[in-house]
C-alpha cells in the first residue's frame, strides 16, 4: 500500500475566532492513528476541542508544540497514511537530537524511545535524565504525564538559602508544569496566561469600558421553591435520571421575564438595537481553566428536566475540556450562580455583547416581615446588571421583580401569570 502524507490543520474554529493553542498533543510520532480519532487538542479563546485524523496510519512528525499558537488552517502535523506503526517493543529510530535534547545517559544505558518535544521541553527544564523515567506509552515510550508525576513523587530539595515558601509551594498542575518558565524567581511561580483566561480578561474590560454597565438589587423568598424541590426531588430524579436543582427555576423565570422586557434579550450593534426573538440564556460554568459560559438554546421552550440534563452536561464537558465553541456562541442573556461558592452579594460582569446578566447568590435565612409578624425565612439576594445604553432602569427593576414572582412561586411559570 502506498504511503500518503496527510496533513492535521487547525479548523475552522466559528464565529470571530482566527487561532488556537496547541494544548497537547494526544499522540506521538510513530503512533498509529485511526480515522477519525482525536490526535491533538486546540485551546481557543471559547473552549478546547479535540482535532480527529483525516485517515488512519502513522503520526510522522509534529510541527507545532505544545503552548505554541496557530491560526486556522495552519498546519500542525502530518499523518502518513497506510502506514503502520512499529510493533510493540521493537527499537524506535533515533531522532535528530535538538539543542534542548538531555546528553545521553550512558553507553551501557538503552537510549529510550523519541521523546515528543512537549515531554523534550520538560525533560530539559526539570534537568531529568530520560533514562531514569519509566515511560507508560506505547513500546515504553516516556509521556508528559510520566514526567509530571515523577515531579511529584520526587523528595523535596534540600534546604537551600532562599526563602522556604519555595519549598512549601504546591505541586505544578500539568498546565502550569508544561508553560512554566524556567527562570522562576524564589517563592514565586511565573505561569503564562491561557488564551482562555487572556480572552477572560480582555472581554470582561471590554464590557467595563464600552457598555454603561448599572446593577440593581432585589431579593427572593426561596421557602416555594425549596418546598417544592424537597417534595419532587426524588421522583424527578428517578424519572428523568438528572438532579432537580435551582437553576432550573431561575432559567425559567428569567425566559419569561426576558419575553416581557425585550430590551433585556437585545444587544447593540454600531447604531442598531438588535432584538432577539429566542432567550438563548448562558449558564455561567466554573472550569479547571476559568471560566465558561454554554448556552441553553431557546430556553423558553424547555422544561426543568431539559434545563437541569443541559446543565449537568455543561459542567461534566467543561470539567474534562469538552465544550465545543458551538456550545459556548450565540447567548443573548447569562444567569450566573455564585452562591455555590458562597457568595451572599455581588455585581455581575455583562458578557458582551449582551445587555443584562443576572446573578444568583447564597441562600440564607434572614428574619423578614411576614404579615405583621418576623419570620425566618430562606433568602437570596438577587443582582441585575444591565447595559444603561440600552436598558431604562424601569425595565431592569421590572425584570427582576418579575423573575422574583416566578421563584417566589414557580406556579407563575406554569400558569403564565
Amino acid at each position: 500500500m502506498s504511503v500518503v502524507s496527510v496533513d492535521i490543520a487547525v479548523p475552522d474554529l466559528g464565529e470571530s475566532v482566527t487561532g488556537a493553542t496547541v494544548a497537547r498533543w494526544l499522540k506521538a510520532p510513530g503512533d498509529a492513528v485511526a480515522r477519525d480519532e482525536p490526535v491533538v487538542e486546540l485551546e481557543t479563546d471559547k473552549a478546547n476541542l479535540e482535532v480527529a485524523a483525516s485517515a488512519a496510519g502513522v503520526l510522522a512528525e509534529i510541527l507545532v508544540d505544545d503552548g505554541r499558537d496557530a491560526t486556522v488552517g495552519a498546519v500542525l502535523g502530518r499523518i502518513e497514511e497506510g502506514a503502520a506503526a512499529a510493533p510493540p517493543g521493537s527499537p524506535a529510530p533515533a531522532p535528530a537530537a535538538p539543542a534542548n535534547t538531555p546528553p545521553a545517559a550512558g553507553a551501557d544505558t538503552p537510549a529510550p524511545p523519541p521523546l515528543s518535544p512537549a515531554v523534550r521541553r520538560l525533560v530539559a527544564e526539570h534537568d531529568l535524565d530520560p533514562a531514569s523515567l519509566k515511560g507508560s506509552g506505547k513500546g515504553g515510550r516516556i509521556l508528559k504525564g510520566d514526567i509530571l508525576d515523577a515531579l511529584r513523587d520526587a523528595p523535596p530539595a534540600a534546604p537551600g538559602p532562599g526563602p522556604a515558601a519555595r519549598d512549601a509551594a504546591p505541586p505544578p498542575s500539568p498546565d502550569e508544569s508544561a508553560n512554566r518558565s524556567a527562570d522562576t524567581s524564589a517563592g514565586e511561580r511565573r505561569v503564562p496566561m491561557s488564551r482562555l483566561r487572556k480572552a477572560i480578561a480582555r472581554r470582561l474590560k471590554q464590557a467595563q469600558e464600552t457598555a454603561a454597565m448599572l446593577t440593581t438589587f432585589n431579593e427572593a423568598d426561596m421557602t416555594a421553591a425549596m418546598e417544592a424541590r424537597a417534595r419532587y426531588r426524588e421522583p424527578f430524579e428517578a424519572k428523568h435520571g438528572v438532579r432537580l436543582g435551582f437553576m432550573s427555576f431561575f432559567v425559567q423565570a428569567a425566559a419569561v421575564a426576558l419575553r416581557e422586557q425585550p430590551a433585556l434579550n437585545a444587544r447593540i450593534d454600531g447604531d442598531d438595537i438588535v432584538y432577539n426573538d429566542a432567550c438563548h440564556i448562558g449558564v455561567a460554568v466554573g472550569a479547571p481553566r476559568g471560566l465558561v459560559v454554554p448556552v441553553l438554546r431557546d430556553a423558553g421552550r424547555l422544561g426543568f428536566s431539559d434545563i437541569e440534563r443541559a446543565i449537568a452536561d455543561f459542567a461534566r464537558r467543561a470539567g474534562d475540556g469538552t465544550l465545543t465553541v458551538e456550545d459556548m456562541t450565540g447567548g443573548t442573556f447569562t444567569v450566573s450562580n455564585g452562591g455555590v461558592y458562597g457568595s451572599l452579594l455581588s455585581t455581575p460582569i455583562l458578557n458582551p455583547p449582551q445587555s443584562a446578566i443576572l446573578g444568583m447568590h447564597k441562600i440564607e435565612k434572614r428574619p423578614v416581615a411576614a404579615g405583621d409578624a418576623i419570620a425566618l425565612r430562606p433568602m437570596m439576594y438577587l443582582a441585575l446588571s444591565y447595559d444603561h445604553r440600552i436598558v431604562d432602569g424601569r425595565e431592569a427593576v421590572t425584570f427582576l421583580v418579575r423573575v422574583k414572582e416566578c421563584v417566589e412561586d414557580p406556579r407563575r411559570v406554569l400558569f403564565d401569570v
